[in-house]
């Protein structure tokens, strides 16, 4: 257990360049990892087309928090894609500060949301960030970053 767990953590400490990823749902998108109170911590836009969540998978502990995203295009039987931004395959942010989401939309390129966040770097404490992230619902591409 304790070798897994340094694994774990030289592996989110290694990468601090690493790109921020938004991956199709996974043990990640678990309903038990929507952050209580679930009406606190999702929001739908776009005529509830699409709806994020937070999610706190505990562990890693600094890298726990990951965004759900629901969204178009639908696929054959009526469900919305699900994808998971977090900072690396598995691994989370630091913080999320879901209450401060904002969400804007372009035409040309889909609804943007931005959310105040941290990362954990190989430091004295996590980095404040803040997590942008694209999805366009007519192609089903989401682009993270961070700024």
């Amino acid at each position: 257990m304790r070798m897994l767990f340094a694994v774990v953590l030289a592996a989110l400490f290694a990468t601090p360049a690493s790109a921020q990823v938004a991956e199709e749902c996974d043990w990640v998108a678990s309903a038990r990892a929507i952050v209580e109170p679930w009406e606190a911590n999702t929001k739908t836009f776009s005529n509830g087309k699409v709806r994020l969540a937070l999610l706190d998978t505990v562990e890693p502990a600094a890298g726990a928090l990951h965004i759900l995203v629901l969204s178009p295009p639908f696929g054959e039987t009526g469900e919305r894609q699900c994808r998971v931004i977090s900072m690396s395959k598995g691994i989370g942010f630091a913080g999320i500060d879901f209450k401060q989401l904002d969400a804007s939309y372009d035409p040309s390129t889909g609804l943007t949301f931005s959310v105040p966040g941290s990362v954990a770097y190989d430091g004295p404490g996590p980095v404040p960030k803040i997590i942008v992230f694209t999805v366009n619902q007519a192609t089903g591409d989401i682009i993270v970053g961070l700024k």
